[in-house]
Formats: C-alpha cells, sequence, structure tokens
C-alpha cells in the first residue's frame, strides 16, 4: 500500500463502521414512531437497503458516483465491479488511503440515503416495489447528485459547492424525494381523523442516540485523515446536535410540554443541518446553526401537518429542509482558516459563496423531486405503490411479511 497512512486508514474504516451503524439505528428510530402491527415492516425498510446498495454500489454505483467524468454529469463505468479500484491511494479523492476503503465508507452514504426516504411512506408501501424504487432511485438520483457534487469534474463541484459530509448529497436528496413519494402515494386510512400514536418511543431514543454516535463517522471520516480538521467535524457535529436539541425542546415547551421525541428529532436536525458544514466551519458558528436548523424544520412540520400531507416521519422536514438550512448557512459561515481547501462565507467576505450555495440547493432539490415524483409515478402505473385496504388496515408485518413483532 504505498503512500497509504496506516493512521489515516484506521481512522476511515472505522468512520465505515459508525457510518453502517447508523441504517440498523435510523431503523429504530423510525420504528418507534409507527404503530406496532407495522414496527417490522419498517425496520425492515432500512435493513434491506444494506443488502440493495451493497450491491448496487459494488456492480456501478460508485462507478457512476466516482468513475471517469462524463460532461460534469455522471462517472464512466471504468470502476465497474470495483476494478481497478484496489490497495493503492486514489489521489483524486483520498491520497493517503486505499482507494477501496475510500469506495468502502463512501457505500455507507450510499445505503443510508435511500433508507431516509422510507419515513415518508411505511404503513402503506408495497414491499417488491420499494425495492425496485431503491435500485431506480441509487441510480437516477443519488448516483448523480453525488457525481455533481463530490465526483472529480462534477459540475457543482467545479461550479464552487461546498458539502463536507452530505448535507446536499444525502440530505436534500432524501428529503425531497420523501416529499415527492408522500404526493405520490397518498395518505394512509384514516389520516387526519384517528390519532397515529407512536408505539414505542424508547425505540427511537434509541435509534437517535445511536445516530448521534455514527454522525461522528459520518462527518469525522469525511476529512478522510485522522487529523485536525476531522476532530473539528467532530466537535461541531455534537455542538449542533446539542443546540438544535435545546432549541426543539424549546420551543416546544413552548406550545404545551417539551416532549422527548421532539427533543431527540430535534438533535436529528442538527446533526443533519451541520453535516455540509462541519469541515469548514467553528464550534461557535455550529451553535446557530442547530438553533436556526430547529426552528425551521419545527416550523417546516406544522406547514406540513395544515396542508394535510401524510408525509408520515417528516423526512422532508427534518432532512431536506435542515439539509437545505445547513448548506445555506455554509455559504454564511464557512472559514478557510478551518479548512484552507474550502472557501470563506459571507461572514467572512465573500457573499459569492452563499450565491453558489443557493443555486445547488435548488438544482438539487428540483431534480430530486421531479425524477423521484417520475419514477413513483411510473411504479404506481406499473406495479402499484401501496398495498390493498384491507392489508393496510391488518398491517404491513402480517400482510406483507407474514410476522408479527410481539407475540
Amino acid at each position: 500500500m504505498q503512500g497509504a497512512n496506516s493512521g489515516d486508514t484506521a481512522w476511515v474504516l472505522i468512520s465505515t463502521a459508525l457510518v453502517l451503524v447508523m441504517t440498523p439505528a435510523l431503523a429504530f428510530f423510525y420504528g418507534g414512531m409507527v404503530r406496532k402491527k407495522n414496527i417490522l415492516s419498517t425496520l425492515n425498510l432500512s435493513f434491506i437497503v444494506m443488502a440493495l446498495m451493497g450491491i448496487q454500489w459494488v456492480l456501478f454505483g460508485y462507478s457512476l458516483s466516482f468513475g471517469t467524468d462524463i460532461k460534469g454529469l455522471i462517472g464512466g463505468l471504468n470502476f465497474a465491479g470495483l476494478i481497478g479500484v484496489g490497495a493503492e491511494p486514489n489521489p483524486d479523492y483520498a491520497a493517503t488511503i486505499p482507494h477501496l476503503a475510500f469506495s468502502a465508507f463512501q457505500m455507507m452514504f450510499a445505503i443510508i440515503t435511500p433508507a431516509l426516504i422510507t419515513g415518508a411512506f411505511v404503513e402503506r408501501v408495497r414491499f417488491k416495489t420499494f425495492l425496485v424504487f431503491s435500485v431506480l432511485w441509487a441510480t437516477l438520483v443519488y448516483d448523480p447528485v453525488c457525481h455533481w457534487v463530490w465526483g472529480n469534474g462534477g459540475i457543482l463541484r467545479q461550479f464552487g459547492a461546498l458539502d463536507f459530509a452530505g448535507g446536499t448529497v444525502v440530505h436534500i436528496t432524501a428529503g425531497f424525494s420523501a416529499l415527492a413519494f408522500a404526493i405520490a402515494i397518498g395518505t394512509r386510512r384514516g389520516f387526519g381523523v384517528r390519532h397515529f400514536e407512536p408505539h414505542h418511543i424508547p425505540y427511537s431514543v434509541l435509534g437517535a442516540g445511536l445516530l448521534w454516535m455514527g454522525w461522528f463517522g459520518f462527518n469525522g471520516g469525511s476529512a478522510l485523515a485522522a487529523d485536525g480538521l476531522a476532530v473539528n467535524a467532530v466537535v461541531t457535529t455534537n455542538t449542533a446536535a446539542a443546540a438544535a436539541g435545546l432549541m426543539w425542546m424549546i420551543l416546544s415547551w413552548r406550545d404545551n410540554k417539551p416532549s422527548v421525541l421532539g427533543i431527540v428529532t430535534g438533535a436529528v436536525v442538527g446533526l443533519v443541518a451541520v453535516t455540509p458544514a462541519c469541515g469548514f466551519i467553528t464550534p461557535l458558528s455550529a451553535i446557530i446553526i442547530g438553533i436556526v436548523a430547529a426552528v425551521v424544520s419545527y416550523y417546516a412540520i406544522q406547514f406540513r401537518q395544515k396542508m394535510g400531507l401524510d408525509e408520515s416521519l417528516d423526512v422532508w422536514a427534518c432532512h431536506g429542509m435542515g439539509g437545505l438550512t445547513g448548506a445555506l448557512l455554509t455559504g454564511v459561515f464557512a472559514t478557510t482558516t478551518v479548512n484552507p481547501n474550502g472557501a470563506d462565507g459571507l461572514l467572512y467576505g465573500n457573499p459569492q459563496l452563499l450565491w453558489v450555495q443557493l443555486v445547488t440547493v435548488i438544482v438539487v432539490a428540483l431534480f430530486s423531486f421531479v425524477v423521484t415524483f417520475g419514477v413513483t409515478k411510473l411504479l404506481a402505473y406499473t406495479m402499484g405503490l401501496r398495498v390493498s385496504e384491507n392489508e393496510e388496515e391488518v398491517g404491513l408485518d402480517l400482510s406483507e411479511h407474514g410476522e408479527r413483532a410481539y407475540a
């Protein structure tokens, strides 16, 4: 492994494991919020993505994302099957770790992103349709956007967009795709009439805590080295989560009582919002990002409720709007004193970066929404998006999987 640094490699491998754990953590975060007749289905929507994307990424997903650039839009197939992706570093992406380690780390992002979307359509989606959707979505949305932002020669990378760990690539794509899917699939039976109470909030608290821990690998690992930049990413990540959790507590306390589910949701929003910024900002800026993102997402949920949209677990409000807020504020708070390879933002005398970030989030949000809506409508016509009314009433654990979570 000539050129590979053992410390950097070890940190990226540890981070890879931390990010993978985030997907089952997400499963429990979501699973606690659904009715008990649908928890196995909800858990499985995340778990099966680890298998699906684990194969898609190796076969062609990595190559489409990071292969030889084709007009800034997509990667070529030169890395299909991970051919040529081995123990030697690739200086275009990570000069001190094996190319295969970089690919493995990036795979975990490709896994969790479609899993995030599942919160939009739990308790009513057909499992076999979801399998097809996940592969199509990863190929048509995630891989191109990943190349645009992170790929060598990608159009948004060339434009100057900053996304340290996936606020745009992961959270905006997932959030606005979730919005499109929720519109396409329609509401659950009884939505707006019955009260759909979360059946096991402790599961959600456990899932959120594991997400918080895993996010240190998500963001800190994106430095691709065991260095000061990784440390900065870890500290700003924790700081934004703490600030957002506290802000959400204050908002929910003002409206009624401080909701436990709300507090952990707020912390997750802070983690989302700091993701694009964590390697470019100071801890003090992370506090502001966490507070602002909590306010934006909190009222985005209220707006969604007033509109009568059954985007069940608020992926758009928390990930879409949280990621958008963080990406925009990166354009305000980024500073080259933290990361010389980044850029100064508005606060440091460069308003151009805020413009770049604004254009980036608009392009990615629109692209994700439009393509996802088209894919879901196609699948609705050819396969059907949702289970029958009787299957939905029985619950997807039994009707789709033939199992009960609780005897």
